[in-house]
């Protein structure tokens, strides 16, 4: 499928020259909505042998789902073989995090929490966006199969993201994205493998790096259910816990090793690749991978300090509990512990910019990313170099290659609508009635797929269930704009984008 987008597409007979043929886009998304009625059968075997209740609502949702992907499959049978064009390719991705969801909330719905269509589906969207905001009070008493759904919601909407990052973002042009892209692949070192081949080995990392944080989690002490859905949560960058303490119900080692595999989750996946073809070279150079440790060390460093001058916390435990926050809160991972939801002034400044910053390009982090944070810097400078020495003739350059101007203009276009669409959101918000501190950090945490809330309407549960219905929807929104890259969506309300 991936490689598909590199390819022209030559539309069928019977699609009229101009309309976008959607029978491929509906084949991918048929096989797909087949693919998440089999993950329904996992909570189903979950309930049964803990004796929950909670199976039929799975059964009845993965019979809905999988009837549903079986019709879409069947009636477009004879056109999925064909290659995707660029128009094919927005609508699928955005088609992908649309529907997904929709058909994820039903078993919210329809069992144990029996959530509302509007909560069902914006923790639906949350998870499979991997922002790990909800909107459900008392986890630890759910049926143990809703924890484990949330876990896998978490799960395959990151491994998604990845591909998407990895894949179909550079060949869509996203947000200075096509950086990485060329024709064989050569994502910042040596020539990697198609499409095809690279997705393989993006899944072997992918759930290599899941089997060992579930072992490592549970040999610390952690439940077979807890182990299970907060490693699938780590890995995903997602957040979503089955305790209404997270990780604060484990402290010490889990704070510590929960922190370090945050961190890995967020690196480049393409490294890992690398690495485990024995080039190491590529991992430990790497610009954005160097600059990520280091701002989160400095970020971690100097809330310590400020805790241990401004709490009655020992340096041990302002180190922990800082180094788990703000490694969660850069990776956009939402998961919290300790005395995080009481941070205030400098800590939670640093947490805000850390939050807007966000992991690397090439995982499953959201935000800016430091990629691009790097290259605005980057770009800045140049531009004053510029003015001080009109006459100098200087490439700007990232990691030795050059940087062209459409990548410039991707980025600066992605940087100033993700700002203003965090201004614009936060002030729809505080329309509908949401108190300012609020808005903001509800807008802030959901398009950038951090999942943490903050502010008055969060603080009595720890959730945002208190928000408006109208206010949600927004949320829902941005936690979308903020998986696809802010314009794969906005392009498609173009009118010559539905023209040839």
């Amino acid at each position: 499928m991936p490689e598909a987008a590199e390819r022209p597409h030559v539309p069928h007979q019977d699609t009229p020259q101009g309309r976008v043929d959607l029978r491929p886009i509906a084949h991918v998304v048929g096989w797909l909505l087949l693919a998440m009625a089999g993950l329904m059968l996992l909570p189903i075997l979950v309930d049964l042998i803990d004796r929950r209740d909670g199976e039929g609502a799975f059964l009845r949702s993965a019979a809905v789902t999988g009837v549903t992907g079986s019709l879409l499959v069947i009636a477009t049978a004879n056109a999925g073989r064909g290659g995707l064009d660029l128009r094919q390719a927005f609508l699928l991705t955005v088609a992908i995090w649309v529907v997904l969801p929709l058909f994820g909330s039903l078993p919210f719905m329809l069992g144990p929490p029996h959530l509302a269509l509007t909560d069902a589906v914006f923790e639906a969207v949350s998870g499979i966006t991997t922002t790990g905001a909800t909107v459900i009070v008392g986890l630890d008493a759910l049926p143990p199969g809703i924890n484990l759904w949330r876990g896998l919601l978490n799960w395959t909407g990151g491994l998604g993201i990845v591909f998407v990052a990895m894949i179909f973002l550079p060949a869509l042009r996203i947000g200075g994205m096509q950086f990485f892209r060329t024709e064989g692949f050569d994502t910042m070192g040596k020539i990697l493998p198609r499409a095809a081949d690279i997705a393989r080995s993006l899944l072997q990392v992918y759930l290599g790096l899941t089997l060992v944080v579930i072992l490592t989690y549970r040999a610390i002490g952690m439940t077979p259910l807890d182990a299970t859905v907060n490693g699938m949560a780590t890995v995903a960058t997602g957040g979503f816990s089955p305790a209404d303490a997270s990780f604060a119900k484990y402290p010490g080692a889990a704070e510590y090793l929960g922190g370090l595999f945050m961190v890995l989750a967020a690196m480049p996946y393409i490294r890992y690749v690398q690495l485990l073809r024995g080039e190491s070279r590529p991992l430990r150079r790497d610009p954005q991978a160097r600059a990520f440790v280091l701002w989160l060390a400095v970020m971690v460093g100097a809330v310590t300090l400020w805790q241990v001058r401004t709490s009655p916390m020992g340096l041990e435990q302002a180190f922990r509990e800082t180094w788990f926050n703000l490694a969660s809160v850069m990776t956009g991972t939402g998961f919290f512990s300790g005395s995080f939801a009481g941070w205030e002034g400098f800590a939670m400044t640093t947490a805000f910019v850390a939050g807007l910053i966000g992991g690397c390009s090439g995982s499953s982090s959201g935000a800016l990313t430091v990629f691009r944070v790097q290259l605005c810097l980057a770009a800045l400078v140049h531009q004053l170099g510029r003015i001080c020495h009109p006459s100098r003739i200087a490439a700007l350059r990232y990691d030795g290659r050059p940087v062209t101007a459409d990548v410039i203009d991707g980025l600066i276009l992605f940087v100033t609508g993700y700002i203003f669409l965090i201004g614009v959101l936060s002030v729809a918000l505080a329309l509908l009635g949401v108190d300012a501190v609020s808005a903001l950090f509800g807008i802030w945490t959901m398009i950038g797929n951090i999942g943490y809330g903050y502010g008055p309407l969060v603080a009595p549960t720890g959730t945002f269930i208190d928000f408006p219905g109208a206010a949600k929807w927004i949320m829902v929104l941005a936690m979308i704009l903020g998986r696809l890259g802010l314009l794969t969506l906005l392009v498609l309300l173009l009118p010559r984008f539905w023209r040839a």
